[in-house]
């Protein structure tokens, strides 16, 4: 499956513009990690918002704009998608990375290691 070119200029985009909370879990945990991830990856275009391809595992942080009927929906299907391409999808809201910020790490761990 060809990539979109449009997708990897609009991965660059995000990679320079993350949020706080995006910011927040590269700098704080993953970009440190033992097991390289990538942000922002482009795989099956779909932007992964981080991605360990030893571990085939997509992290995905949801803001508002996640939770309308549509949207829910949309990442139904995309999960989906990856999880037929054996890409386990990890979710979390913005509030996990802001009041469970630790809990958050010990699952990405846990599953890292589980999938390795």
């Amino acid at each position: 499956m060809k990539t979109d070119p449009n997708l990897l200029d609009y991965s660059r985009a995000l990679r320079k513009n993350m949020t706080q909370e995006k910011k927040k879990l590269w700098y704080t945990f993953l970009r440190s990690y033992a097991i390289p991830f990538r942000k922002q990856f482009v795989k099956d275009n779909y932007i992964l918002d981080f991605y360990c391809s030893k571990a085939s595992l997509a992290i995905e942080i949801d803001g508002g704009q996640h939770f309308s009927e549509e949207d829910l929906e949309y990442d139904k299907k995309r999960t989906e998608n990856l999880q037929l391409k054996n890409i386990e999808v990890l979710r979390f809201t913005n509030t996990d990375i802001q009041i469970r910020f630790k809990a958050v790490c010990e699952k990405i761990d846990e599953t890292v290691k589980r999938r390795i």
